[in-house]
């Protein structure tokens, strides 16, 4: 017969085995999540899911792991940092004429990355437990993995609704084992954004409508990565250079003054995604942006919504006659979900135009008359 598991032991070694394959935090949690599934439901009742129709569509599955691999009492989360090192933070935001990438998004997709490393830590668990079954889960299933991972005590919920760890603030993904061991469970933290509405108070479109709930019809992330159509009006202009996705709740948050580079070769970001000029991403034809995206999770979006969101990006940009000729030459190539954008992108440079012009006027007027300045 065999010796009975030791599964407090066996936690241990599954905590270094997840470290050793570049995990920063490995932590283990039950699966009820029954506590979530009021506010989930609420949630889906105020369309705050927008067009992810899958949301909807899967439910209450979503705060029933057990459900999506059976015999599962167990998850197992883990979390890998992809803060690149000389990030650069902002940088790129304080240049309109330069592209804003989510930082997440600018080196190799983390789906592949993090999968891989989740499979083989399954392989670990089985060599050395026989009656192991596992199923790994990156963003790959219907899944609460934020509440997962903050009972496994990887962090708490902050009011943006990322997790937070007081040592890592919230540049990492997360990632989940559902296994069917009954290992021990981790404590969670304890929540410590006290009264802190920062990043509440920076979102540019005010999409975090309360705290820890987001209405993600409003946010930048959900507009430039999964809505599929036009952008309304009213959140263009807050936009900004931001082509694909939004840092700013991030980037606000004082927890992330003590987060760590990562070491992860894969997440270094891509010459042509860190900080490039706008004009340069919009003469990509669909050949050179679907190689140029190889491997980034910025190929999903597919060229139409790249071209959209370029010319939101443009007609935001300081004046520029380069920009208005470039958008003025791809009228007649681009689809009518991206007309309707380069249109308003060109209306808004011709504003910015003889905005420009009166300025220099008022400044000629100033000089040859000299009329006092507030003239």
């Amino acid at each position: 017969m065999h010796a009975p598991i030791d599964y407090q032991e066996l936690a241990e070694k599954i905590k270094q085995w997840g470290k050793e394959l570049g995990f920063q935090g490995v932590g283990i949690a039950d699966l009820d999540l029954s506590s979530q599934e009021a506010a989930l439901q609420d949630w889906l009742d105020k369309q705050y899911h927008g067009d992810m129709d899958y949301m909807k569509r899967h439910g209450m599955l979503r705060a029933r792991p057990a459900d999506l691999h059976p015999g599962s009492v167990r998850a197992i989360s883990v979390r890998m940092d992809y803060l690149p090192r000389n990030a650069k933070f902002a940088h790129a935001l304080k240049q309109g004429n330069l592209a804003y990438v989510s930082r997440y998004a600018l080196g190799r997709d983390y789906h592949k990355v993090m999968r891989k490393r989740l499979k083989q830590l399954g392989d670990k668990i089985k060599a050395y437990c026989a009656e192991a079954d596992f199923r790994p889960f990156v963003d790959s299933a219907p899944i609460l993995e934020r509440p997962l991972a903050e009972k496994a005590g990887l962090g708490w919920t902050g009011k943006h609704s990322l997790l937070l760890d007081a040592k890592d603030g919230s540049w990492f993904f997360l990632g989940e084992l559902l296994i069917n061991l009954p290992l021990p469970v981790d404590q969670p933290q304890a929540d410590q954004c006290g009264s802190c509405t920062a990043c509440m108070t920076i979102c540019p479109t005010q999409a975090i409508v309360e705290p820890y709930v987001i209405d993600a019809r409003r946010c930048i992330s959900y507009l430039t990565i999964e809505h599929p159509g036009v952008i309304a009006e009213e959140f263009r202009s807050a936009m900004g250079n931001r082509i694909y996705g939004c840092d700013d709740c991030q980037l606000i948050c004082p927890w992330n003054r003590y987060a760590t580079t990562t070491a992860e070769e894969d997440f270094t970001p891509r010459h042509e995604l860190h900080a490039p000029e706008l004009l340069d991403l919009w003469n990509w034809n669909e050949d050179t942006f679907l190689k140029k995206t190889e491997g980034s999770p910025i190929r999903r979006i597919g060229y139409e919504r790249w071209q959209r969101n370029l010319a939101i990006a443009l007609g935001n940009a300081p004046y520029s006659q380069a920009i208005c000729d470039a958008l003025t030459a791809a009228r007649q190539q681009v689809s009518a979900m991206v007309l309707e954008h380069v249109d308003w992108a060109l209306a808004e440079q011709a504003q910015r135009k003889n905005t420009m012009t009166r300025q220099q006027a008022r400044l000629i007027r100033v000089i040859e008359k000299g009329l006092p300045r507030d003239a």
